[in-house]
């Protein structure tokens, strides 16, 4: 473990986790609090950090960041109601509701809570223009040039849906209908190689510039990297902010108005928090290969499957002595689902790899790490499997954040009608 932080590695004790596997069955999500707590820190020069919910949406997770002066991101009418339900207040710019389209149940509470709308296409900017004159809004910008992890997490260039191309198109329409332009905002991507983000903050400026508009906010978006393997490196904070905040200088400058610098974490606060305990079920000599199958799959763990990421991942042995005898094994791990693409230790493109780990036995655990993002906010259903619980770890204490849910909850969808 030598990439996870001391902090986590007394939540991962033995005498920690086999009491809570005991109580509460696998699999199951785990979040360290501290550790959010620790990553909220490392962004405390910007003005505003506005957390990117869609990453880790428990409501427990939020009522964190609330805590901690945590602004708060929606893009969906639930992430709203979430947003309300961990006590965010629709005020002083608490809740931005950004997307590319804005469907009427939004609009309409939007509206009524005066939350503000960091518009991804001109036709958003229309619909509020019609109902609402002087309606608060951002424009999201595609600054036609993106990056990412993958290619599906890059948010930016002429194969990205996301964001407005032409700035000034969506001036004009917010010209016509009167709406009350209050910030710019440029997201490139998920992951995103440091150069690129700094380039994004040139191109915040110069789109700033050509709008040549009085605003209150500008935000870098999120994208920031953590180090999910030995290799891997955390965004430099320091430098980041540093290349922004100058940027804010100059488009307050050129603009003569005080302007509020925004960045919008996801990952970057919630992925290392969190961790995917499972059990192992079946180990199986398939030709060369040794498949150890848990009892946990991509309808929990969607992100090695769909865009091959890598995931660190460590045995717990349920009998401590097979701990000091384990011998180095090479080990495929996958998932219960009816589905060849249900495999945990896969390479970028998506091939299945084999994975060194202590020699295993059934009833052993495996833990998946840094799973705090893109996790529990992206599982589903599928193969009719309820949705596993979440665990939060505090004050060195384990409290159950979202239950286990039932087959005849998922059932009552369809049954109770």
């Amino acid at each position: 473990m030598r990439y996870t932080t001391e902090i986590q590695q007394k939540m991962l004790e033995r005498k920690n986790l086999i009491p809570l596997i005991e109580k509460y069955n696998t699999p199951m999500w785990v979040y360290n609090a501290d550790i959010i707590k620790t990553q909220i820190k490392k962004l405390k020069k910007f003005d505003i950090i506005r957390f990117a919910q869609k990453s880790c949406s428990n409501i427990h997770i939020l009522k964190i960041m609330q805590r901690n002066n945590i602004k708060i991101d929606a893009v969906s009418l639930g992430e709203i109601e979430r947003a309300l339900a961990a006590g965010f207040q629709p005020k002083d710019h608490n809740i931005v509701f950004t997307s590319d389209i804005l469907e009427n149940d939004v609009l309409q509470k939007v509206i009524e809570l005066n939350i503000p709308v960091n518009a991804g296409s001109v036709d958003m900017l229309k619909k509020i223009g019609k109902i609402s004159p002087q309606y608060p809004v951002w424009i999201r910008i595609n600054p036609k040039f993106g990056d990412g992890h993958h290619l599906k997490t890059n948010t930016g260039g002429e194969n990205s849906k996301h964001g407005i191309w032409d700035p000034l198109e969506a001036l004009a329409i917010i010209k016509q209908y009167n709406l009350n332009l209050i910030g710019l905002h440029i997201h490139i991507g998920s992951g995103v190689n440091e150069k690129n983000l700094y380039q994004a903050s040139l191109a915040m400026q110069k789109y700033a510039i050509q709008i040549n508009k009085k605003i209150q906010f500008i935000s870098a978006g999120g994208g920031l990297k953590i180090p999910y393997t030995s290799l891997d490196q955390e965004t430099n904070i320091s430098n980041y902010f540093e290349t922004w905040n100058k940027t804010k200088k100059i488009i307050s400058s050129r603009l003569k108005c005080p302007i509020r610098l925004e960045i919008e974490p996801g990952r970057f606060l919630v992925a290392q928090s969190g961790i995917l305990i499972a059990e192992i079920y079946s180990i199986k000599k398939i030709g060369k290969n040794t498949f150890i199958l848990i009892n946990a799959g991509f309808n929990d763990l969607m992100r090695p499957v769909l865009y091959g990421s890598y995931h660190k991942i460590t045995v717990l042995h349920k009998n401590p002595i097979n701990e000091q005898k384990s011998s180095v094994i090479q080990g495929i791990i996958a998932g219960p689902l009816c589905e060849s693409g249900d495999v945990f230790t896969v390479t970028k493109t998506g091939i299945i790899c084999h994975r060194k780990i202590p020699q295993v036995h059934i009833g052993d655990y495996i833990i998946i790490h840094n799973t705090g993002a893109y996790g529990a906010s992206m599982s589903s259903n599928y193969n009719s499997r309820p949705l596993i619980p979440e665990i939060l770890y505090k004050n060195n204490k384990f409290k159950l954040i979202r239950r286990r849910q039932t087959i005849q909850e998922m059932l009552n969808l369809e049954t109770s009608l």
